[in-house]
């Protein structure tokens, strides 16, 4: 059995994401050496490393690695989040460096732990204390998504909490894990490297200017004056950028260097990375090990780490880890760069046995607190705090709920003289964006569709709506522009076809549905000036739109020529591309999945009604009956095929990012297929889609905001989408419009006026 959370929940599975051996550097050791602790301390906790890849092809990564993520494909990142998610893992862990991550500073990684609802433990290996912009919105969106974060220095702690305003019951320090070995003499370990009687003074990690190698060796000639015998071990290959930039330049003037000052013979350079075994060999068959490296704020190494577990006497500059852990005697700190003050303590301890061993005793009790089954445990108590926090969702009883009185006053706050703005941040409308006629003509609607209004209200920004739908027509081009700038300068010429379907819908629900004869004969007018372009629509959903708006005008106006034209044009198409894409499993006109899929069933059941063609009805009913299956989650609740879904061939729909525009569509098409066959499981299906906005969800969470008509735009993994864009607003409150209207027409046919 694994630990158990706070809450009884077993931990049993949790994944992992870092660099993974072969890879070499010090982040790949420290994955490896961590997924192993975890597997001997906690044999029975599944654990799946997602091993960063920075050159797909080259590494040959060990069964361990359940999956790799090339480092600059976005597309990666958000396919390993889906796995993570399907995968019933607990938690994410993630080992968090600078540079290993795709994106400005690595934000690829924010956008895969964006796209998982599991809580997420993250340790820092770097804590910057003067990030530059990227770093430091990187860095705050890990704070903001993980539920713990892991300092390996109390300084990393600080830092989080002066510099970025981390909480301090997020942060928990948990040092470097080093392995558990003997303490033992070096003298007997010595003849395996060749150094029996030399005295060694050992520096290990990837060859990089910033580790003050310079230093040690322009220390040297006063040292070797006593200590001839001397030799300093320079241990690890060069680091791979600095390859790929310079090749081996750097080794070379260090070996200059040496030679320079007549010490050539005292300085062993072994180019290799070495397995994290024979490392350990090499640590213990060492006198001293010394740490020169010139970066004061570095919070984490590895390499002393090790060096303190295994007992060794340490010299090092005084950078963050080294004054922690070599801190009250542990271990000898002197200055960066200060060339004296290294030749006198590398010549006291070779001085004196007595001394070098005595500090390297209480270096080696040290690390009996830092060993990895000590790390295990530490994070795995804070993997269960955060399971233990996470909410748990209770099986619910779907329970009947009263639609939403449709409200007008969130569609006002995002509107103006010039129409209705396209987005928000949080309720606030964000004028960067400008408008566009796709919510224009959406609002315009909406003042058909809702009953309590204020009729000067209702006249003032039914003109508005309608004004930008007829501002919008390009009478050179044929078609209607979409978006405008805040300064009502047009972005374009023509919009996308989506656009134009929608207008020509617009027009023919506002000529049927109008208030005031005012604005239906204005809206006649302009689809008989306009609705043409319907003709030449290629997209499929387009044309589902002009049908929809075609068969309201045909209603609106019985035998009108060109409405019915519309209708006629495009429904064998569409049965043509049904027969095309079908697959036992498949009953869709597409071999994807996109946005607004039920108008496509939708316009086909309005359009069989029209042309009075009960083949168009039958197939909408059994399309939209294959949608509404897809758009059911295990637990019954209505799930809108989310944005991630959209563009896979033949897949099923996944989870999220689910967008309030589905779950309207759902509601119009389901009730379409009420009117047309009187099916009362129509109105339930209606009713399960609209309960989505009321919290009947895979979170459990209301989308609408009663108190002012406000709807947010999305259920994500991590929550809440907090913006209320026009899209969002006018999606809830048409639904709203639509459910209202179906309790007023079926209270003798269902018999209830419940939304379940």
């Amino acid at each position: 059995m694994g630990p158990t959370a706070a809450n009884g929940e077993t931990i049993r599975h949790l994944a992992m994401i870092g660099n993974f051996l072969p890879r070499q550097c010090g982040l790949a050791t420290f994955t490896t050496d961590v997924y192993q602790a975890m597997r001997d301390r906690f044999p029975d906790v599944r654990v799946d490393v997602y091993a960063m890849d920075d050159h797909p092809g080259r590494y040959d990564y060990p069964p361990a690695v359940t999956g790799t993520i090339p480092q600059t494909d976005l597309s990666a990142y958000l396919s390993t989040a889906r796995t993570i998610e399907a995968s019933g893992a607990q938690a994410i862990w993630v080992q968090h460096e600078y540079g290993i991550y795709g994106g400005p500073a690595g934000e690829y990684l924010l956008a895969l732990l964006d796209r998982t609802t599991l809580p997420v433990i993250v340790t820092l290996h770097t804590v910057l204390e003067k990030p530059n912009a990227d770093e430091r919105r990187v860095l705050e969106g890990l704070l903001r998504r993980a539920a713990k974060v892991v300092v390996m220095a109390e300084r990393g702690r600080d830092i989080l909490r002066r510099v970025y305003g981390a909480a301090p019951r997020q942060i928990a320090m948990i040092p470097h894990g080093v392995p558990d070995r003997l303490f033992v003499d070096p003298e007997t370990l010595k003849p395996r490297f060749g150094w029996q009687g030399r005295d060694v003074v050992l520096t290990f990690g990837l060859l990089a200017p910033n580790k003050g190698i310079e230093t040690i060796i322009d220390a040297l000639p006063a040292v070797t004056a006593r200590h001839p015998n001397l030799l300093y071990v320079v241990l690890g290959a060069t680091h791979p950028n600095l390859v790929a930039h310079e090749g081996e330049a750097y080794r070379d003037r260090l070996k200059a260097l040496a030679e320079e000052h007549g010490v050539g013979d005292n300085v062993a350079f072994i180019d290799a990375f070495v397995e994290h075994d024979e490392l350990i060999d090499y640590l213990q068959a060492a006198d001293i090990y010394a740490t020169p490296y010139l970066n004061p704020a570095q919070i984490t190494s590895g390499t002393l780490s090790y060096a303190v577990g295994v007992g060794k006497a340490v010299i090092s500059t005084p950078y963050v880890h080294a004054t922690e852990i070599l801190a009250d005697g542990h271990g000898v700190l002197v200055d960066f760069r200060d060339v004296a003050a290294f030749a006198r303590e590398i010549d006291r301890l070779l001085s004196s046995a007595r001394d070098r061993t005595r500090l390297a005793q209480r270096a080696y009790d040290r690390g009996r607190t830092m060993i990895w089954p000590r790390l295990a445990e530490a994070t795995l108590h804070e993997t269960e705090v955060a399971v233990a926090a996470r909410p748990r969702r209770l099986a619910q009883v779907q329970q009947g709920v009263r639609a939403l009185k449709p409200n007008f006053a969130a569609v006002e706050r995002m509107s103006d003289a010039t129409g209705m703005l396209q987005h928000s941040i949080y309720s606030v409308p964000d004028r960067r964006h400008g408008y566009c006629i796709d919510d224009n003509a959406r609002a315009l609607m909406l003042m058909s569709a809702m009953d309590d209004i204020d009729p000067v209200e209702r006249d003032k920004w039914t003109t508005i709506y309608a004004s930008f739908v007829q501002y919008a027509w390009n009478p050179d081009e044929r078609r209607f522009r979409n978006f405008m700038n805040f300064d009502r300068t047009w972005c374009e010429d023509v919009g996308s076809e989506d656009s134009n379907g929608r207008a020509i819908w617009a027009l023919g629900v506002t000529a049927r549905d109008g208030k005031d004869a005012k604005h239906r004969d204005w809206a006649r007018n302009m689809f008989d000036a306009t609705a043409s372009l319907a003709l030449d629509l290629g997209s499929l959903r387009a044309q589902s739109f002009a049908m929809l708006g075609a068969a309201a005008m045909l209603e609106a106006s019985p035998g009108h020529d060109l409405a019915r034209s519309i209708l006629e044009r495009f429904p064998d198409d569409h049965l043509a591309l049904l027969a095309e894409a079908r697959r036992p499993e498949w009953k869709w006109f597409e071999i994807v999945l996109a946005y607004d899929n039920a108008r496509l069933p939708q316009a086909l059941i309005v359009a069989g009604q029209a042309l009075e063609r009960q083949d168009l009805i039958d197939c909408g009913l059994e399309t939209l009956d294959w949608i509404v299956g897809r758009q059911t989650s295990p637990e019954g609740r209505f799930r809108a095929v989310g944005t991630e879904s959209f563009g896979r061939p033949y897949a099923e729909p996944l989870q999220f990012d689910q967008q309030p525009l589905e779950a309207q569509a759902t509601v119009d098409a389901c009730l379409a297929a009420w009117h047309a066959t009187g099916d009362t499981r129509w109105v339930a299906e209606a009713e399960r889609a609209y309960a989505w906005y009321l919290g009947q969800n895979d979170l459990d969470l209301p989308l609408a905001s009663p108190a002012d008509g406000g709807c947010f735009d999305g259920l994500m993994p991590t929550g809440l989408n907090r913006n209320q864009g026009a899209e969002s607003i006018l999606a809830l409150q048409l639904a709203s419009c639509a459910i209202s209207g179906l309790s007023k027409s079926v209270q003798g046919v269902a018999g209830t006026t419940r939304v379940a």
